[in-house]
């Protein structure tokens, strides 16, 4: 791999982590691990993560439960690992978005091939999917969120980067001041929130903030997209 991939392993069994663990490194991959689901979404709300291991029985939250959480933000490969060979639990695990379900009782060396066959189904399946908004010195990558200017990534917040996108994916469309507050800010608040949100924007974005070439201002109204110069037709 050029770059390595990391697994979250999650399982209140220490033993089988640190032997995941163990196997895991030894094939090239970054671990995290930890013992519940509190851990485990504390883990994955820290650091970036490209498959989980997960365990079902665990004290407090159980691993469905983790499971549930996580797919409201994040469609990370997620693997089910339990003690139990149910079809029942197969069954819920995959309902509720598990890319595979595994037995405890499978090899570490199995369940670190099934860990290389699902990061490869997800893999092609992101390439498949993948959105890019191209307009010129500026681009969105909508399935990674990333966002470059000029080939350079820049760091948004994610107030900023959900911004920015509305506008990109509707150029030319006047977004007026009361659908932005109705949108990102729950109709609370007023036009400075907006316009130091859109300032900070183009000081990333804009070539010259003072002469913006894609965030631009319609007086009294909101603001709308423009293409900026040698853009490009935004394509899937």
């Amino acid at each position: 791999m050029s770059e390595s991939q990391t697994i979250l392993v999650v399982d209140d069994d220490k033993s089988i982590v640190e032997l995941l663990k163990d196997f895991l490194e030894n094939d090239g991959f970054d671990v995290q691990i930890a013992n519940d689901a509190d851990q485990a979404l504390a883990v994955f709300q820290q650091s970036t993560i490209d498959c989980m291991i997960l365990d079902i029985m665990m004290p407090g939250q159980n691993g469905f439960d983790l499971c549930r959480q996580i797919r409201i933000k994040s469609s990370v490969p997620i693997l089910f690992l339990s003690a139990r060979s149910d079809d029942v639990d197969k069954i819920r695990g995959l309902v509720l978005g598990g890319d595979d379900y595994i037995v405890k009782t499978a090899s570490p060396g199995e369940i670190v091939a099934r860990v290389r066959a699902v990061l490869r189904r997800s893999g092609s399946q992101r390439e498949h999917n993948r959105k890019i908004l191209d307009y010129g010195r500026l681009t969105l990558d909508i399935t990674t969120r990333e966002v470059f200017v000029e080939g350079k990534k820049i760091s948004l917040t994610p107030k900023e980067y959900e911004l920015l996108r509305l506008f990109a994916e509707h150029p030319r469309y006047v977004f007026t001041y009361d659908q932005l507050l109705e949108k990102f800010w729950d109709g609370f608040g007023d036009k400075h929130i907006i316009r130091v949100h859109l300032s900070r924007l183009r000081e990333k974005i804009e070539e010259n903030p003072n002469q913006p070439q894609y965030l631009i201002n319609e007086w009294g109204v909101g603001y709308r997209f423009e293409g900026g110069k040698n853009a490009n037709t935004p394509h899937s």
